[in-house]
């Protein structure tokens, strides 16, 4: 894994020079350490082209940048590091280094993305904060883009009762659009405000697609909630897809043209849901019951179609040793995608518990005396 230090000196390079010049070094076999990293070497290599007042201004903004990480003001995963959400991991393409205002655990916890037009009727903005508000309390955490409309409806609904993630397409000292600076600070205060871009870089139309795969990337699954045949949540939609996450939509009137891309993607396969237990059900999860005895309802909330006694990830937990995402991957068999499902349908019913550095374990039994 690249040092952070010398990953933060190639992230602020220009363009996307800095996110190539990343993939490349951490491509390497091994990656250089920061004794002997010079960034002007790098850029010797990679790109000769390129002019000292490039250098100079991307040198120039690093020192304060390692200051912001050193006093907590920010953080700042390399791809590889114990700490990097485990889902956003296991995509085609995940970012090299992905910058964080706010909890960075909260990546890695079950994640459910919610997105939709920016235009949105009165009445899907009800329906994704309702959704996002039903989920959060469920425990999930909701993921979004931070824009108008659909994305602002998710983001406060989930605020009523949990959790929520913004993803950015320009960088954590930039929020797009400019009004929703506010809501990024609540945000952050008990979710996180993420972005791949370094903080100063400015909201780009390039930015948002990609920004579209960090989205599904963190998630279980992508709702869609209003989306026209040109919308971008069909984008994010088809990030989903390509990841083997989940893809719902909600269904809305037939007339007119603002929900022609949600219809779309329930004719091509994606879950019709309407409510929170639609999206548990589409995922493969049934609701935890109120009020659950001492010892818990095990087939109530366990993943559809799963017996508790052949689980594997159950199995392989069972001693209660604490093991990374590649020793249960080792140990079941199971692929990432099925892995990650299964961890986040235990963990919401309380079967598994997360530690810090994404171990998994069994919750400590307790010793009554």
């Amino acid at each position: 894994m690249l040092d952070l230090s010398a990953a933060v000196a190639l992230s602020v390079l220009p363009g996307a020079l800095g996110a190539n010049l990343l993939r490349a070094f951490l491509a390497r076999s091994p990656v250089p350490p920061l004794s002997t990293f010079r960034l002007e070497a790098a850029l010797d290599e990679a790109c000769p082209w390129r002019t000292g007042p490039t250098l100079a201004r991307a040198a120039e903004a690093v020192p304060a940048l390692l200051d912001d990480l050193a006093a907590g003001r920010r953080r700042a995963l390399v791809f590889g590091a114990d700490a990097y959400p485990p889902r956003l991991a296991a995509i085609p393409d995940p970012p090299p280094l992905l910058w964080i205002n706010g909890d960075a655990a909260s990546l890695a916890r079950p994640v459910i993305a919610i997105v939709g037009s920016r235009y949105a009727t009165p009445s899907s903005l009800d329906v994704a904060r309702a959704l996002a508000r039903d989920l959060a309390g469920l425990g999930f955490v909701i993921a979004s883009g931070l824009a108008r409309g659909v994305d602002e409806a998710a983001h406060q609904g989930a605020l009523d009762a949990g959790a929520t993630i913004g993803v950015l397409g320009c960088g954590l000292d930039r929020v797009y659009p400019p009004e929703h600076g506010p809501l990024a600070k609540v945000i952050a205060a008990s979710g996180a405000i993420v972005s791949e871009l370094p903080p100063a870089a400015e909201p780009k139309p390039e930015h948002f697609p990609r920004r579209n795969r960090i989205i599904s990337g963190l998630a279980l699954g992508v709702v869609v909630v209003e989306a026209s045949l040109k919308s971008g949540s069909l984008i994010t939609a088809r990030c989903a897809a390509d990841q083997g996450r989940e893809v719902m939509a909600v269904p809305g009137t037939a007339l007119g043209l603002r929900h022609k891309g949600s219809h779309a993607l329930i004719r091509d396969g994606a879950a019709l849901v309407e409510t929170a237990d639609d999206v548990l059900a589409a995922l493969g999860l049934a609701r935890r019951p109120a009020g659950p005895s001492a010892t818990g309802d095990a087939a109530a909330d366990r993943p559809a179609g799963a017996a508790e006694t052949a689980d594997p990830i159950l199995a392989a937990l069972e001693g209660g040793e604490a093991l990374s995402l590649g020793r249960l991957e080792a140990a079941t068999g199971l692929s990432t995608a099925v892995l990650l499902a299964g961890l986040s349908g235990h963990e919401i019913a309380g079967r598994i518990v997360r530690l810090p550095g994404g171990a998994f374990r069994t919750p400590p039994t307790a010793v009554v005396r």
